[in-house]
Formats: structure tokens, C-alpha cells, sequence
């Protein structure tokens, strides 16, 4: 495509009414599922704790994540990125959302950790972390870690809204300017949230492999939402005129490597530990792997991994729209089954026990969430008009 057939903005609108009625759908399903959470949570408010985090932390790492890979596209200036990148803003821009919904939490601390209640230093493991987990600090690295990410990501998306209303050529170098600090601040903030709102369910245990896990898992479940989206634009105009299968392609090489990064880390620390066989750490995954957790294992190895990897192995599925989406479906299915893994057993470990919160809260905060992005979404053309490289990136097989 050359210079002279660059898309204009009115040429990129959003489809206003599919948007509009999906935006209704996400609503009435959030509403729906939030009414049932507020009759579960009065009857049972441990359980709707539990199952609330497991809700919140996927629809955080959709954000997180998709914050983190708009950074990588910056940095890189990758053209894979520019047909995502209002997809990706639209989810960056929902992190005052996320910290809104942060509160449940922060009010629930003494139910969800058990090293918030009192007398739990106590026990002289945990006495000797109490220095970092202890009530005011958690909230003040909460904060700490939103207002971070927070200004990387709405900053970034000034200059992109900037970039398309003045055309400036130099925008995108600020936009790196920006980007290159922030991937190393992002990973260290979205590390020491690894620790604090997940691997201190477990107060006893620990992994320094653990954050990067966690940060791979983001990106993950950033890119699996954001193809299954970017299905879902392809079928509509604008974006059936733009939307190419090489630019299916991208993303899904870029989601097996995901896959397989992940894969890497977490074997690596389930070798580590297990060989290692310290009383601090194997019993994390002697409760996960015997009895009726193995079942939630083997569903995590096939479903997070194994059955992924194979099939993203296809540069024909990768190519083709209604192939890759139940595949990008199947990732944040997994997603999901790795947080219960994850959390779960901290709370039940004798044995297998999923709750119907543990169902309920993730669809209806999956509801919420989805009514701010498309909300967002709807605000700008779905491409960035004036990117000097669009049109290569439109053009090029």
C-alpha cells in the first residue's frame, strides 16, 4: 500500500452499533453475574474473596498485558502492532477501572491472607517477613504499583491520541521514550505484585522464578483476548478491509512463543523445587500433584501447553481466522484453570473443591471489564491513522 492509500480516520470508525450492542450484552452479563457474587459473597464472604481474586487477577493480566505488549510494539515498531494498538490502548485505558475493583480486596485482606490476621507472626517464618507483609505496606506497593502503570500507559496513549490529531513525526519517538523505561519498571512492579497478591496465599512459600511466570501468563492472556477480538473485528467493517491473515499470523507466532516461554518457566521451577525438596517449597506442589489436584495439573500441562503449542505449530490454523480464535479461547479457558491451581489449593489443600463463585466471578468481572474496553474503543478510528509506518504495515505479506 503506498503513502497515497493511507487509510483516513474516517475511513477507520468503529462499527458503532455491533459495538454498541455488545457493550449491552457485557453489561447485562457483568450486572447479572454481580448480582449473583453480592448473594454469594453476604452468604459466603471467604469464598467470594477467594473466587473474586481469581476473577480479578485474569482480568488484570489482560490488561497488564496488554500495557506490556504495547510497549514491545513501540520499542520494536513492528508493524504486527499497529493493527492491535487501538485494541490495546482501549485495554491499557482500563486500569483505573482494575484499581477501583482493587478494593474487595484491600478490604478483604485478613480473609485472603492469612498472614494479615492477627497473631499470625506467631509463627516465626512468617514473623520473619512481617516486615514486608504487613497490612500498610501491601496497600502502599498497591498503590505504588497502580500509579506506575498507570502513568505509563495513559501517557502513551496521550501521545497516540496526540500523534493522531496532529500528525507529528516525532511522536513516536516519545512514545519509545516512554516504552523502554517502562518495560523494565513494568516488570519489577508486576513481580512484586506476583508476590503480594498471589504467592502470599501461602505465606511459607516462595519462588524467585515466580514473577516471571506471572508476567508471561499476562502477556498471554493479553494476546489470546485481544486475537479473539481482533476475530471478532475482522468479520466487520472497517477493520474486514484492513485485517490480513499474514497479520493473524503475527499474532499467533507471537502466542505460541508465549505459550512456550511460559512452559519454560514453569517447569523450570517445579525442576527446582521438587529436586530441591525443601520443607518451605515442595509441599506447594506435593498438594497440587496427589489426589484430586493431579486432575487440575494435567488439565493445566494440556491445556496451558500441549494442546496450544501443537496446534499453533500450523501456519495454515495461524493464518485463518476461524481456526485461531477457539485456539486464542481455549489459552484464556487455561489462563483461568491455572489461577484456581494457583490459589485454590493455598485455601483447600486436601483436596479438589471448586466453588461456583469460582465460575460466576471471573464472567461477571469479565462483563464489567468488557463494557470499559469497548467503551474505550469506541472513542477513535481503529487504526493509527498517522503512523508513519501504517500503510508498510497494511501492505506488506
Amino acid at each position: 500500500m503506498s503513502e497515497l492509500a493511507r487509510p483516513t480516520a474516517a475511513e477507520c470508525q468503529p462499527p458503532q452499533a455491533d459495538i454498541a450492542g455488545l457493550r449491552r450484552i457485557a453489561l447485562g452479563v457483568g450486572l447479572v453475574g454481580a448480582a449473583a457474587c453480592a448473594i454469594g459473597g453476604w452468604l459466603q464472604p471467604s469464598q467470594f474473596l477467594h473466587s473474586y481474586l481469581i476473577g480479578y487477577l485474569l482480568w488484570l493480566g489482560v490488561t497488564l498485558g496488554s500495557l506490556v505488549i504495547m510497549m514491545l510494539h513501540h520499542m520494536s515498531r513492528g508493524g504486527w502492532g499497529l493493527v492491535i494498538r487501538r485494541q490495546l490502548e482501549a485495554a491499557v485505558k482500563t486500569l483505573p477501572v482494575m484499581l477501583v475493583l482493587f478494593v474487595p480486596i484491600a478490604l478483604g485482606m485478613q480473609q485472603l491472607y492469612s498472614w494479615s490476621r492477627p497473631g499470625a507472626t506467631a509463627d516465626p517464618l512468617i514473623a520473619h517477613k512481617a516486615l514486608y507483609l504487613n497490612r500498610n505496606f501491601f496497600l502502599l506497593r498497591a498503590a505504588i504499583y497502580f500509579a506506575i502503570w498507570m502513568f505509563l500507559g495513559l501517557r502513551i496513549v496521550a501521545l497516540s491520541r496526540r500523534q493522531d490529531e496532529t500528525a507529528d513525526p516525532g511522536l513516536w519517538r516519545r512514545m519509545q521514550i516512554v516504552a523502554g523505561p517502562g518495560i523494565v519498571l513494568y516488570c519489577l512492579t508486576a513481580t512484586f505484585a506476583s508476590f503480594d497478591w498471589m504467592m502470599s496465599l501461602d505465606p511459607k512459600w516462595f519462588s524467585s522464578i515466580y514473577g516471571l511466570s506471572f508476567i508471561v501468563g499476562q502477556g498471554l492472556s493479553a494476546l489470546a483476548f485481544i486475537i479473539l477480538f481482533e476475530v471478532w473485528l475482522a468479520r466487520r467493517q472497517p477493520m474486514e478491509r484492513y485485517l490480513h491473515p499474514w497479520h493473524l499470523h503475527d499474532h499467533g507466532k507471537l502466542m505460541l512463543a508465549f505459550v512456550m516461554v511460559w512452559a519454560y518457566f514453569a517447569f523450570s521451577q517445579f525442576l527446582i523445587i521438587w529436586s530441591g525438596n525443601l520443607p518451605e517449597e515442595a509441599p506447594f506442589y506435593v498438594h497440587r500433584t496427589h489426589g484430586s489436584w493431579e486432575i487440575v495439573s494435567l488439565l493445566v500441562i494440556v491445556l496451558h501447553f500441549a494442546l496450544p503449542f501443537v496446534l499453533l505449530l500450523s501456519r495454515d490454523l495461524k493464518r485463518s481466522a476461524k481456526r485461531l480464535a477457539p485456539v486464542a479461547a481455549l489459552v484464556l479457558v487455561a489462563r483461568w484453570v491455572e489461577f484456581v491451581w494457583q490459589t485454590v489449593p493455598s485455601v483447600h489443600p486436601e483436596g479438589l473443591t471448586l466453588h461456583w463463585l469460582d465460575v460466576v466471578a471471573p464472567i461477571a468481572l469479565g462483563g464489567i471489564w468488557l463494557w470499559f474496553f469497548l467503551g474505550n474503543l469506541q472513542q477513535r478510528p481503529l487504526l493509527p491513522v498517522n503512523d508513519p509506518w501504517l500503510p508498510e504495515a497494511l501492505a506488506n505479506d
